[in-house]
C-alpha cells in the first residue's frame, strides 16, 4: 500500500509550477536539456553582444554572458526565475566559440586534434533583482585524427552551432580520448545538476523535490 502524499510537499511543488521559468535561451541544445526537469518553461532571446572583451579569459568570457543573459531577460521580468548560460572552450587560454560554418569547424577540429581543453559553461539564475553564477569545467581529450576522418566527421553531422565543432551527445563522441566533468549535461550546453541546485537556492522547487 502506497503512502499518502504529504500535503506540505504537493502545496511546494504546486507553488513553483506557478511561478515562471525562462530560458534566456535560444539554442535547441538547453530547451531540450531544460525539459528533462518535467518543468514548464518559456524561452526568451537575451539579445546579447557575445563578442569578447579585450584580454578576457574564457572563463569569465563564459561566466560574464551567462550573467548577461540572464539579467538581460530578467529586466524585463523581475518576477520570473531566469536562466542564462554561456559556453566557451578553452585552448590553452584562448577562447573557441560556435564555428558559424565548414570551413571554421574544420580548423577548429585541426586545433583541437590531441589536445586537452577545457569546456566552461557558465549558468546563471537570477531572480527578483539577485543572480548567482556558477561555471561547470568539462575537461576533454580530443584524439590524434586524420583531416580525412574530421572531414567525414563534419559532412556527417555537421555541427557548426557547437562551441568546438563536437556533439558529445552525437558522432563527435568519436572523435574524444575522454570526457571528465562533475556535471554530465554541461558539455552539451547546460549542466543540469547546477541548474537545480541554484533553482532551489532561489527557491524554486523543481519536480521531485520532496
Amino acid at each position: 500500500m502506497s503512502a499518502a502524499p504529504n500535503p506540505s510537499n504537493l502545496s511546494k511543488n504546486s507553488a513553483s509550477q506557478s511561478k515562471r521559468l525562462i530560458l534566456a535561451s535560444t539554442s535547441k541544445y538547453r530547451k531540450e536539456l531544460l525539459g528533462r526537469l518535467g518543468l514548464s518553461f518559456e524561452t526568451i532571446s537575451p539579445e546579447v553582444d557575445e563578442a569578447p572583451l579585450p584580454n578576457e579569459t574564457p572563463e569569465l568570457m563564459a561566466i560574464r554572458l551567462a550573467q548577461a543573459k540572464a539579467l538581460a531577460v530578467s529586466l524585463s521580468h523581475p518576477s520570473a526565475y531566469v536562466i542564462g548560460s554561456d559556453q566557451v572552450v578553452d585552448l590553452n587560454g584562448v577562447a573557441m566559440g560556435k564555428p558559424g560554418n565548414h570551413a571554421n569547424a574544420m580548423v577548429q577540429l585541426q586545433k583541437l586534434r590531441g589536445q586537452t581543453v577545457k569546456f566552461h559553461t557558465a549558468v546563471c539564475v537570477a531572480h527578483a533583482g539577485s543572480a548567482k553564477t556558477v561555471n561547470a569545467i568539462t575537461e576533454v581529450k580530443f584524439r590524434e585524427l586524420d583531416d580525412a576522418t574530421l572531414e567525414a566527421y563534419l559532412i556527417a553531422e555537421t555541427p557548426y552551432d557547437c562551441a568546438g565543432s563536437a556533439k558529445s551527445e552525437g558522432m563527435g563522441i568519436c572523435l574524444l580520448e575522454y570526457v571528465r566533468s562533475d556535471d554530465p549535461t554541461a558539455l552539451i550546453g547546460l549542466p543540469l545538476i547546477t541548474v537545480c541546485t541554484l533553482l532551489r537556492e532561489a527557491g524554486f522547487s523543481i519536480p521531485l523535490d520532496q
